[in-house]
């Protein structure tokens, strides 16, 4: 009997060539159970070593435009910053995506960002873009989850929509499901949680600095 690889156990650049054709043809991509095991297990221990109070409430907008506001959304979140040891699989992980795009797709991605969210019961996150077109320099967002044994009614679900609002797809927020998509080319939202919910959101960039304004990461 031949027995059939999970996404989390194929080779590195299958899974990765997977990503690259499916951003090719139609610009985005869901893997469920596709994160490498050890690096999804390597999230779930830098999480657990979190306290509540390092996680803030998130904002809209960039830079000096940042905005609290509630009715858009209601997640908290702590940034995962690239020379902290305990997130030294993913960014490795993360790089490693980054450079195969790169030969593939010649996307020119210069950078890569990313932070915990943590949804608690009832909140959400409206629908939105994360980069508007000609306006950021984010390319590629991507997005994981750490959440055991998350049942359909516990809702949740990442959704993402074409350009004429039509949905495209719902993603139930499992363990190690991976997301990757065009930042610049479909709105999404999360929808209501009904239990707490944790996840990875992270964003290729590319460079935008000049001579005087740097642009770092984070």
């Amino acid at each position: 009997m031949t027995s059939v690889l999970s996404c989390s156990q194929l080779p590195p650049e299958i899974l990765y060539e997977q990503i690259a054709l499916a951003l090719e043809t139609k610009g985005y991509v869901v893997l469920p159970s596709a994160l490498p095991v050890n690096v999804a297990d390597a999230l779930l221990d830098h999480l657990a070593v979190l306290d509540e109070h390092e996680f803030h409430h998130a904002t809209i907008g960039r830079g000096e435009g940042q905005v609290q506001n509630n009715f858009v959304r209601r997640d908290k979140i702590t940034w995962i910053y690239p020379n902290d040891p305990l997130a030294d699989q993913w960014h490795a992980w993360a790089n490693a995506l980054q450079q195969y795009l790169n030969r593939r797709l010649f996307l020119g991605l210069f950078s890569f960002e990313s932070h915990f969210s943590y949804y608690q019961k009832g909140d959400f996150y409206q629908k939105h873009l994360d980069a508007f077109q000609g306006q950021s320099n984010r390319i590629l967002s991507l997005a994981t989850y750490l959440n055991r044994d998350w049942l359909p009614e516990q809702g949740g679900e990442l959704v993402i929509y074409d350009s004429k609002g039509d949905e495209l797809v719902k993603v139930t927020p499992s363990f190690g499901t991976l997301v990757v998509f065009l930042s610049e080319e479909f709105p999404h939202e999360v929808l209501k949680a009904k239990r707490s919910r944790f996840s990875v959101a992270g964003w290729f960039r590319v460079n935008t600095s000049t001579a005087e304004r740097a642009d770092p990461p984070v």
